[in-house]
């Protein structure tokens, strides 16, 4: 641009300017959360939900909107919503984790959450994130390309959407606040269902099973969400393969299957064609995939199902659908890892990966179940409890965000560990009895801007409590570069990462013994939560917290705080672990 005028070429930028901000859409929603009354199982009850349905409403953008929701709290107690798989670029405070971003949302009391859409691509979702209020409040988010790039698939004729969830016939929460008082066990659901229905085979539920009608020779765009609660999920269509073409808002390079397993927090795009026979009805069909120990039998074992039928088909209603044969039995560990071995990035000119391969901080963190004890007035006590490297989170007073941000002290300290105390034979059948008990702590880790990052999760024995955990990070989707069985060898490992295609996930299913590492550039600052989606081990703990640091200009720092952020209360939350209760009021006093 040598020798160009300065006002034609401020001009031209200015012009630039406006076709970005014209390429960009803003949206606005209002989510009303109201107790909604719902009969299942032969049974009604009142559940939390968004605008009186379940699933609640869907968001759609395309990618690079923004979007900003009003969240009204007409319920009974606070609640806060995560964006979950939206990276939100600098914009921590309307990321939703309660105590992490932000304080509950009062009941009676609204907030408006800004949902800055960057580089996510196909299907996300949003849930709630306090308590187990993500039972009721959650719906999907279909993030469409821009039109100069298209699907990286041929255009699809149609669209579906499939939210898998959890129904519990009584109040979630109240139960496991007092599981969580008692220091006992977490509630199991009643059954699996599929948008808001258990299906043909789950008692007074048959007149009401989903139904998803189609056309004989089209392809759909099925967007699937696992929004259920504590299990990862096979899932399959009677005599209709699936290619799996994205997931977690980015795309693959296609997998044709005639069944998967989609774990808690994933979502996938997927590509059904309607050739079979129009005269038939077909199930659409989820179960558990339960990876815990084979003599606890006492998780939901139910089969959720909804039926797709062909329009303008002659059948006989009093034939019952086709049943998916191929979907795997509860217990079945081969398909899940065979399907999830098959999975890479599309990694094409329009969607180019970029590895990590500078590494500037490795961390190796142990998955495990646990006992905490603790002093409770004046008796010692112990309960279930969850950790990260043997260190059992713990919810502060106020959010970390706002101490973060304000600078202010003993709401949190930034020494969780890169490795695990001690190193024994993680998989072994038994651990050593000294490895039941846990640290319990708001420790966190600090990271850089811009630095890369691996970090490596190992799944353990420890209590006799080995199973898969889906671990998820707020903030950032990351490469899975790797993943295997027993214990990681920090030689031979590496060896086999995959640096040329690996899959962009936001949650990865750490394998039952076995172990996963993956890698992300600290290109986001802010304060982002890593948790396990299991919800029963979240809230026991399993659970830690990286501070992303500011760069050095104004464009790689945290934005400004918006001028309203719901306050933080003694009692914000229904369910607090209680040997954190009194520490946690006098912490509250003193902030306020």
């Amino acid at each position: 641009m040598m020798g160009m005028p300065s006002a034609f070429l401020g001009l031209l930028l200015l012009h630039g300017m406006f076709l970005v901000l014209a390429q960009a859409t803003v949206h606005y929603h209002d989510f009303i959360l109201k107790e909604t009354n719902f009969t299942r199982l032969c049974s009604s009850k009142s559940l939390l939900v968004v605008n009186g349905s379940l699933p609640g409403p869907v968001i759609r953008v395309t990618k690079g909107d923004t979007v900003y929701v009003n969240v009204h709290n007409q319920g009974d107690s606070g609640v806060t919503i995560h964006w979950h798989g939206v990276h939100q670029p600098r914009n921590p405070w309307s990321d939703g984790p309660e105590f992490i971003t932000q304080c509950p949302i009062a009941a009676g009391s609204n907030f408006t959450y800004e949902i800055s859409f960057s580089d996510e691509e196909g299907t996300l979702w949003w849930h709630a994130h306090s308590d187990w209020t993500r039972a009721g409040v959650h719906g999907a988010i279909v993030v469409m390309p821009n039109k100069e790039t298209g699907f990286p698939f041929p255009q699809p004729d149609g669209e579906e959407i499939l939210v898998l969830g959890s129904w519990y016939k009584g109040d979630v929460n109240e139960e496991v606040a007092e599981d969580l008082e008692d220091g006992g066990d977490t509630p199991r659901s009643d059954s699996y269902i599929i948008n808001g229905q258990p299906g043909d085979f789950l008692p007074c539920s048959k007149e009401s099973t989903y139904r998803w009608q189609v056309d004989y020779g089209k392809t759909y765009l099925l967007r699937l969400v696992n929004a259920a609660m504590n299990a990862e999920l096979y899932f399959a269509i009677a005599e209709h393969n699936l290619t799996v073409v994205g997931m977690d808002g980015s795309y693959v390079k296609a997998v044709v299957t005639s069944s998967l397993m989609i774990t808690p927090g994933q979502t996938m795009d997927i590509l059904v064609t309607a050739n079979q026979s129009p005269h038939d009805r077909y199930y659409v069909g989820a179960r558990q995939y339960d990876t815990a120990r084979a003599d606890v039998t006492d998780y939901d074992q139910t089969n959720a199902t909804a039926i797709l039928e062909y329009t303008g088909g002659s059948y006989d209603p009093a034939i019952s659908p086709i049943f998916p044969t191929n979907l795997p039995s509860y217990e079945e560990f081969g398909p899940a890892l065979n399907f999830t071995s098959r999975l890479r990035s599309l990694a094409d000119q329009d969607h180019p990966v970029n590895v990590p391969k500078n590494i500037t901080t490795r961390m190796y963190i142990t998955v495990s179940m646990n006992n905490a004890v603790f002093e409770y007035d004046g008796a010692t006590e112990t309960t279930l409890a969850a950790s990260l490297n043997n260190v059992s989170w713990l919810n502060p007073p106020t959010d970390v965000l706002l101490a973060y941000y304000r600078n202010i002290s003993g709401i949190y300290t930034t020494d969780f560990p890169n490795y695990p105390p001690d190193f024994f034979n993680f998989t072994a059948d038994t651990a050593p009895d000294y490895t039941t008990d846990t640290v319990q702590g708001t420790k966190l880790k600090v990271l850089e801007y811009n630095e890369e990052v691996e970090i490596v999760f190992q799944g353990t024995t420890v209590y006799d409590a080995s199973e898969d955990h889906p671990m998820h990070l707020h903030g950032y989707t990351f490469y899975v570069v790797g993943t295997g069985l027993g214990n990681f060898d920090n030689e031979t490992g590496p060896l086999g990462y995959n640096l040329v295609d690996p899959p962009k996930m936001n949650t990865v299913s750490l394998p039952k013994k076995g172990w996963v590492a993956i890698r992300f550039k600290a290109s986001n600052p802010g304060v982002w939560l890593w948790h396990c989606h299991l919800d029963r081990h979240l809230s026991w703990g399993m659970d830690t917290v990286l501070i992303v640091k500011n760069g050095n200009t104004p464009e790689t720092s945290i934005r400004e705080p918006p001028p309203y952020m719901p306050p933080c209360t003694a009692d914000s939350s229904t369910i607090r672990l209680r040997h954190a209760g009194k520490s946690n009021k006098n912490k509250v006093d003193m902030i306020n």
